[in-house]
């Protein structure tokens, strides 16, 4: 690494739940890259917090591709990783949901973290305490999907929970693939940001809690889990 700061890179950081991690990571003494697509709302956002923006777009490989070889020569290296980049999708019921719908979804919400855990895969390696914390959610938990019955499309739209639901394997598969590096899911919880037109039950810097928690584990912190600010998420 160049730095004894650890370097943290949070994709769709500039706003929401991705703003306030970076502003609580660079608070925590991390070299903080702001990742977001849009240039004007990137360096906004990156100025505000007094953190580097970075350009990137998780739905273009090149975009992914160009943004780690960019880590790689300005920083050496990278020890977190939150992806966090996430879009909601139309209030539709399960019967009427689309596949071109449901893909579009999936393309941000599941490919765009493979894309982007993959190209910086050799940099975690090169961590001594890499962490990757993907941003997920209870309305993807079978468990509480059954235990707090939350079939109502209206309130938990059909097409975001499947792709939470995939992220959190993916998570559990890297997890598994990448030894030495602990990779876990965070659920935010009901938080007020735009993902929801501001209405969530708690404030944005709750809903980093679990994100923070796990981007600063211990070098002996649990890898493989799926967490909330309370403690464990069932799967």
């Amino acid at each position: 690494m160049t730095t004894t700061r650890p370097v943290a890179l949070v994709t769709g950081g500039n706003k929401g739940i991705g703003r306030e991690t970076c502003r609580r990571l660079a608070a925590l003494g991390h070299t903080v890259l702001l990742g977001a697509r849009d240039p004007g709302r990137g360096r906004a956002a990156a100025d505000e917090l007094g953190v580097t923006w970075i350009p990137l777009d998780v739905t273009d490989q090149a975009s992914v591709d160009a943004a780690a070889e960019q880590v790689r020569r300005e920083h050496g290296g990278l020890d977190v990783l939150v992806n966090n980049a996430g879009v909601n999708s139309a209030v539709t019921p399960v019967e009427e949901l689309t596949a071109d719908a449901l893909a579009a979804l999936l393309d941000v919400n599941l490919l765009g973290v493979l894309r982007v855990t993959n190209a910086f895969v050799p940099l975690l390696r090169d961590s001594a305490h890499p962490r990757v914390v993907n941003v997920s959610s209870t309305v993807g938990s079978f468990a509480r999907t059954l235990e707090m019955d939350l079939f109502d499309w209206r309130i938990t739209p059909p097409a975001y929970a499947v792709s939470k639901s995939a992220l959190t394997m993916l998570t559990l598969k890297f997890a598994h693939a990448l030894p030495g590096v602990l990779v876990n899911a965070a659920d935010p919880g009901y938080t007020r940001t735009d993902l929801n037109g501001g209405d969530g039950a708690q404030s944005v810097t709750e809903g980093t809690d679990a994100v923070v928690h796990l981007a600063t584990l211990p070098d002996d912190g649990p890898t493989g889990t799926f967490v909330d600010r309370r403690g464990v998420v069932p799967w």
